[in-house]
């Protein structure tokens, strides 16, 4: 567990909070601002709930319910049966950074002051985030609108000491057990409560930051492997210029241009074209190869514009009904995932186009007629080795699922609720095809890597010095465990080791010392 503290106020957070609470175990602490902001709050809701007349979410049903007036008598009960009929989650469990994601980012908006939940449920969600127990929550059961309901209700039926939940030995236990051991008290809800607790677009946020955060780390380590790729291929870096780059001025492109042009210097194998090959002259390289900084920094551009919506609804209070600094108490429609589910959306677009072009230079990387001079599939003994053939085939097989995984979820509506919710985002289901979108890219990444630094490494051997910054991407990537060139020594591709390299980010620490900071 890290012993870093985040303190949770009453204006949001911040992706870097958000990442160092659900991967890092950072813990959690509510602000004196936040407190007072709390109990501010349900002083409103506990004053409409002295009224005889009905408020949504204070005393009324829920949805196409809402129009019974609850009496006093029944509002507890109320709350626990939202929170229990609400968790029918489906499917494989959520993983844990996922849940910790999704309670840490509803105590943000709970901590805001605009609920009305009371401070001592604030408290119990940050005891039992800081206790390390996770909330068991399925694969299905949210539809991106009126909050990331069956999610939510689960990690709400462990505050309350039922269901299940993983503690922090990695065992699942009943939430009442745990708390126990962690001397815990499960907290008994009130009104308005339940209601809190379930309404917000928590998991498809919590998603959103953590592929944000990877998909950095992935764009820049794909500039890395275009350049290699590039080097190998004997192509020629004059199209990374920055004055090129600088009359089409999107900047991803020119962030991406600057990183591969970087690597490359001092590279002996570019522009080098016919010169041993033999080839006709090629007046231009092929577009997988020249046009990697237009593809990548468009990529690069959808990434920063859905940094902007996460920071917008990092600094959000999703919830309904809302309390107002006024004091009123009013409905509304904010807990509507669709400014989130469209740049899920956007985010398995570009993965999957980065992913595509990835393999493009990797299979003209093993292709004899189109390498210019590398033995076929980059194999020692061609025939009696089939080289990197079969990593090109997993790296296609990936690439194709990728396409499948960018057919937007947000363009889906199913209504629900009897037609009081009949327009909904599907959010999370955009979230989920992403995760699984980012572990992809990662491989696909890395199936270049492999590729690209063999084939330097082939080129080295036929008298060619390659730009220290990929000698430095050959050795890290060596040292991981992935094998050199030599008899025998590719015929059993370490393919893991290169993922393990491009997803922990040890590929950009690696050349960094000899380029510089790269974006």
């Amino acid at each position: 567990m890290d012993m870093h503290t985040v303190v949770v106020g009453t204006s949001g957070t911040t992706a870097e909070d958000v990442v160092a609470v659900a991967r890092h175990g950072a813990r959690v602490e509510l602000s004196a601002a936040a407190v007072e902001a709390l109990a501010a709050a349900r002083l409103v809701v506990d004053a409409l709930a002295a009224k005889p007349e009905p408020v949504y979410g204070v005393s009324t049903g829920f949805g196409a319910l809402a129009s019974r007036h609850i009496g006093p008598e029944l509002r507890a009960r109320l709350q626990r049966n939202i929170v229990r009929s609400h968790a029918a989650g489906m499917g494989p469990r959520v993983e844990r950074e996922v849940v910790r994601a999704l309670m840490f980012l509803r105590l943000k908006t709970v901590a805001s002051g605009h609920t009305g939940v009371r401070p001592e449920v604030a408290q119990t969600m940050a005891d039992v985030l800081n206790a390390g127990i996770t909330p068991v929550v399925h694969e299905y059961g949210s539809l991106g609108c009126s909050g990331d309901l069956a999610p939510l209700s689960h990690c709400a039926l462990t505050l309350m000491g039922e269901g299940d939940a993983e503690g922090p030995d990695g065992t699942v236990r009943p939430a009442g057990e745990l708390l126990a051991a962690h001397g815990i008290t499960p907290v008994e809800l009130r009104e308005k409560e339940g209601l809190a607790l379930l309404n917000g677009t928590d998991g498809m946020l919590g998603m959103l930051v953590m592929a944000l955060a990877d998909l950095k780390n992935l764009y820049t380590s794909a500039d890395i492997t275009a350049a290699l790729s590039l080097e190998a291929l004997l192509g020629t870096d004059k199209v990374l210029a920055p004055e090129l780059h600088a009359i089409r001025p999107h900047p991803g492109q020119g962030v991406s241009a600057d990183n591969m042009l970087r690597v490359l210097a001092g590279s002996g194998q570019t522009g080098r074209h016919a010169d041993i090959t033999g080839d006709a002259p090629r007046v231009q390289d092929a577009y997988s190869v020249r046009c990697a900084p237009q593809v990548n920094g468009a990529g690069r551009d959808t990434l920063d514009h859905a940094a902007v919506v996460a920071g917008r609804e990092l600094a959000s209070s999703v919830d309904n009904p809302v309390v107002l600094p006024d004091g009123r108490v009013e409905s509304n429609g904010n807990f509507h995932g669709a400014p989130v589910a469209y740049v899920l959306d956007f985010l398995a677009i570009v993965a999957a186009d980065l992913g595509s072009i990835c393999e493009r230079r990797t299979d003209r990387l093993l292709d004899k007629n189109r390498s210019h001079g590398l033995p076929p599939f980059l194999a020692d003994d061609a025939g009696v080795d089939s080289g990197l053939m079969i990593a090109q085939y997993t790296q296609a097989a990936l690439v194709s699922e990728m396409k499948r995984l960018a057919v937007p979820a947000s363009a889906d509506s199913i209504p629900s609720s009897a037609m009081q919710e009949d327009h909904v985002s599907m959010g999370w289901s955009a979230a989920r095809k992403l995760r699984t979108a980012v572990d992809n890219l990662a491989r696909i990444v890395a199936v270049e890597l492999y590729a690209a630094t063999r084939a330097v490494e082939i080129r080295a051997a036929q008298g060619l010095t390659p730009a220290p910054a990929s000698q430095a991407a050959v050795d890290a990537l060596r040292a991981a465990g992935a094998e050199g060139p030599g008899p025998d020594r590719f015929l059993a591709p370490d393919l893991a080791a290169a993922d393990t390299f491009v997803r922990e980010g040890r590929l950009v620490a690696a050349v960094e010392p000899v380029t510089g900071p790269l974006a």
